[in-house]
């Protein structure tokens, strides 16, 4: 095979050799890694992009190792990597439906939560078991919102080790049905102009027509999508958010 060798001169005064052929190999090698690594995510669901049970890190850590060999080591098959990722995400695949149909199954690859304060009282045998010390407990209460840690009442460690808490009766936020408030059905935003292009496909699903969007946007001062960034539609409500040059300010700490 050809080669194409620069010589770079380096500060220190030594030459470097730079194979640019073979650095070149690395961008096909990376579009098709990447181009599985997508089908297979996608083929393992939703679980494998959000926070993920010890099983589902363990593949995706996995599959993450396989496609940086198969971009960067020229030294093996390249299909080999390939069946690698494959291997996992159909394992991955045929785990997620096992443990649909198995509870047993789904405990033992998945895990269960563990409940951390039962009725006010923190358990140390289930914080040894989650291998959690109480500093690790109370910095994941305080990132729940809770610095009190006698406001809670129950405190569970999900498979991703997420903590949902549940707080005392005294300490919960009261809802509509407590202050006995009436209010209407709450219903979902849809967005029907994105950057100023329209979404027909999504204003068609909220049973509304061309010819009533432009007569909404008229009333509100605009003659075209151009300048809308973005417009979406609540219970029939036309909501819109112009573009805008505002300048993007920090938080200083």
């Amino acid at each position: 095979m050809y080669k194409l060798i620069f010589f770079v001169y380096t500060n220190n005064g030594d030459f470097m050799n730079i194979d640019i052929i073979e650095a070149l190999r690395i961008i096909p090698r990376g579009a098709i890694s990447l181009v599985v690594l997508f089908f297979i995510t996608k083929l393992m669901g939703k679980k494998q992009v959000s926070e993920l049970s010890l099983f589902d890190y363990v593949i995706g850590i996995s599959i993450g190792n396989f496609t940086a060999e198969m971009v960067m080591n020229f030294d093996y098959q390249y299909i080999n990597g390939i069946i690698a990722i494959l291997t996992f995400g159909i394992i991955s695949y045929l785990v997620s439906i096992v443990t649909l149909k198995s509870i047993h199954l789904r405990r033992f690859l998945i895990g269960v939560p563990t409940v951390i304060i039962e009725d006010g009282k923190i358990s140390l045998n289930a914080l040894r078991k989650a291998k959690l010390d109480i500093n690790d407990l109370l910095e994941e209460c305080r990132g729940e919102g809770y610095f009190d840690i006698s406001e809670i009442s129950y405190a569970i460690l999900e498979v991703n080790g997420k903590l949902s808490i549940l707080p005392k009766s005294d300490y919960q936020v009261p809802n509509l049905k407590d202050l006995k408030i009436k209010k209407d059905k709450a219903y979902l935003s849809v967005n029907v102009i994105i950057d100023g292009v329209l979404m027909e496909e999504n204003l068609k699903n909220c049973n509304k027509g061309l010819e009533w969007l432009n007569k909404e946007l008229k009333k509100q001062g605009y003659a075209n999508y151009d300048n809308i960034l973005l417009a979406t539609i609540t219970n029939g409500v036309l909501s819109i958010f112009e573009k805008n040059s505002m300048e993007a300010k920090e938080v200083l700490e």
